[in-house]
């Protein structure tokens, strides 16, 4: 049994990380296999796996200390997600339907891109998704919302702390507000560009394939905009102002944006965005049992990352993005983070070593940055919105990937190539 000060870390057990493994595996085979069973079933599968390592770590390593670690940054997590879902769901962008051009189109996510990094990417994707959805009604295909994801739910948030949670968390280790935007500009711009220039060429082939005059409508870039429910606007503001405060008033301002929101907003705006809880309870349930059943490795990556030869921003960039593929990036982007501090004898507890650290090994923290934030397009799992945005897809009629199609026929063969691009020209 442990005790008090005691570090329990090296006692777990790499089979503790069983639960997590089959849950990411029923996670992208359930549904192919067996939709039905796993709409009924999703949250009995999270729920138990992830009580399975609660349990153990309660009763196996006696650290409930670690359990209600994990359920505040789940709740931070969730609270956060679920406010922006509601407040952008009380916002009605009205565009002209199926006008999109792939010119018009590229502009568009880029400008989401920007977006990201003002109202975070759960933010920016929650509120530009179904206008999105709109503008290509006509020619709608499973990549316009696979490259969404890849660009406003992801990469286009890595510039301030706001665009996404790992940055945040740097923040507030002591790497200043502006630090990110200064030494990740090009690293987004190059990204962020490449994908846009792979987007524009696909959609330019399909643009052109289509069968008649009117699939390819197109008028002025703002004819036919219009905003509904525009004060949700400042109860948006209210919530990213919210993530500066101490964490019970965070949580508490936000509720109340979100409870406050759902009074005001007129029914017809939530029922013409088909506003369902659908997205958000999926979120929360699937979450919940990854954050929990997570816990065992990252405790073991906390552990071993000091032994795993990692030193260098390359390697720190690769093994930071690919854990943050799967787990949740914002841990992985601390556990490497402290790990690349303390191979120079420094500390992420104090804010004047973090600081030293950015003046000496400024390329290996872009690098751990970079590779939470754009890994985490690599699947639906990577980044909270990723799931919202492929459920609100899937309820409004879209054909969305499964787990395998996302990553084979999309993330691998599009998206890892341009993250290898990144990794030469900055990080090799």
């Amino acid at each position: 049994m442990s005790s008090p000060g005691v570090e329990i870390l090296p006692i777990v057990s790499l089979g503790a990380i069983a639960p997590f493994g089959l849950l990411l595996l029923t996670i992208a085979l359930a549904p192919l296999l067996h939709r039905g069973w796993w709409e009924r079933s999703y949250r009995w599968v999270a729920g138990g796996l992830g009580l399975v390592t609660v349990v153990y770590y309660l009763a196996g390593l006696h650290d409930p200390a670690r359990v209600v670690e994990t359920g505040r940054d789940y709740l931070g997590f969730i609270v956060l997600i679920g406010a922006l879902f509601v407040v952008t769901g009380g916002i009605r962008v009205t565009v002209p339907e199926g006008t999109a051009t792939p010119f018009s189109n590229v502009l568009f996510l880029a400008a989401g891109a920007g977006l990201a990094n003002l109202i975070g990417t759960t933010g920016a994707a929650m509120l530009l998704i179904r206008p999105w959805m709109g503008l290509n009604r006509n020619r709608l295909q499973p990549y316009h919302i696979v490259f969404f994801i890849f660009v406003v739910a992801n990469l286009g948030g890595c510039l301030t702390p706001v665009g996404d949670p790992p940055l945040f968390i740097g923040y507030l280790k002591g790497v200043p507000f502006f630090w990110t935007g200064t030494h990740l500009a090009a690293v987004w711009a190059v990204g962020v560009g490449a994908v846009l220039a792979i987007f524009a060429v696909i959609d330019g082939i399909a643009f052109r394939r289509l069968p008649s005059p009117a699939g390819k409508a197109a008028g002025s870039p703002l004819a036919g905009w219009a905003v509904s429910g525009g004060f949700n606007f400042a109860l948006l503001a209210a919530i990213l102002g919210a993530i500066f405060l101490p964490p019970l008033w965070r949580v508490g301002v936000m509720a109340a944006a979100a409870l406050l929101s759902l009074r005001l907003t007129p029914r017809a705006i939530h029922e013409a965005n088909g506003f369902s809880w659908h997205p958000i309870e999926e979120v929360a349930w699937l979450f919940a049992g990854i954050f929990a059943t997570m816990m065992p490795a990252l405790d073991l990556l906390q552990t071993q990352a000091g032994g795993l030869g990692i030193d260098t921003p390359g390697k720190f960039y690769w093994i930071t993005g690919g854990l943050s593929a799967l787990l949740d990036n914002a841990p992985t982007y601390l556990t490497f983070l402290t790990a690349a501090l303390g191979l120079h004898g420094l500390s992420i507890d104090r804010p004047a070593e973090v600081l030293t650290a950015l003046a000496t090994q400024g390329r290996t923290v872009a690098a751990i940055s970079a590779g939470a934030v754009f890994f985490g397009a690599m699947t639906y799992i990577g980044n909270g919105p990723n799931f919202m945005v492929r459920t609100i897809a899937e309820r409004a009629g879209v054909r969305v990937p499964g787990f395998f199609g996302y990553l084979f026929r999309y993330a691998v063969p599009v998206l890892l190539p341009v993250l290898f691009v990144v990794y030469w020209i900055f990080f090799r």
